[in-house]
């Protein structure tokens, strides 16, 4: 086991005893600080007490689903930038689209074995650390992209408007807008901003995209059909 002084912290929320156990013996195993919760109430006060690095999140949960606590995550100023692996039984494809919503960066279906979730944890952090030292800002149209901050402002410098996004829907943006005029696959930008390693369903890159449309509007990502997606040259 790995000296865990200053080892990333992950929290797993998860009503299940016997996979809450397992999950803390492992993760521990390779080197992380775990903290558990057996419900979302507990999951979201120990989530603002601590600001994990990562969060295992279950859906199906006493007194606040996991839905709900992703939800409040990405409300939060100090959390909303925090990676968060849905793990749960739910396999319906509109249930993986509604975790998504919410912010979920990735969605595991149960039954999955302990190995894999631990493997996906390891990516899904390596993949977060990638977007630790960029350049600080970008400037393209009328959008700035402050990567110190995770903040996006759109018009000019007198009357922008300022907005947060959740970590994924963030750098996804930063890496299209990084790349103007290029057409991306799904697959390419799932390869670079989740990572090679990390394991989404096919309709993560979809969702994302619409969700930064809702927020800066529909002109600057452009949709390839049956490519991909570019941002607007």
């Amino acid at each position: 086991m790995e000296d865990t002084a200053d080892a990333p912290t992950v929290l797993v929320v998860d009503d299940e005893e016997d996979l809450l156990s397992l999950l803390e013996y492992n993760l521990t195993q390779e080197g992380f600080t775990t903290l558990t919760a057996e419900n979302g109430v507990e999951g979201l006060e120990k989530a603002r007490n601590a600001v994990p690095d990562l969060i295992v999140l279950d859906i199906m949960m006493p007194k606040m689903d996991g839905i709900e606590v992703c939800r409040r995550l990405r409300q939060d100023a100090h959390l909303r930038t925090i990676p968060v692996m849905m793990l749960t039984a739910r396999t319906e494809e509109e249930d993986q689209v509604e975790g998504l919503d919410v912010g979920a960066d990735i969605y595991l279906s149960k039954p999955v074995s302990v190995s894999v979730i631990v493997s996906q944890v390891k990516a899904l952090l390596r993949s977060a650390r990638r977007y630790e030292t960029p350049p600080d800002q970008l400037s393209v149209h009328n959008l700035t992209i402050d990567r110190d901050r995770y903040l996006v402002f759109q018009g000019t410098n007198g009357d922008a408007t300022e907005m947060r996004m959740p970590r994924k829907e963030f750098e996804l943006l930063y890496f299209l807008a990084s790349h103007p005029g290029k057409v991306f696959s799904r697959q390419e930008i799932l390869n670079e901003v989740w990572g090679p390693d990390v394991y989404v369903v096919d309709r993560t890159v979809d969702v994302h995209v619409r969700k930064i449309r809702e927020k800066i509007g529909s002109p600057y990502i452009e949709t390839v059909k049956g490519v991909g997606y570019r941002f607007k040259e």
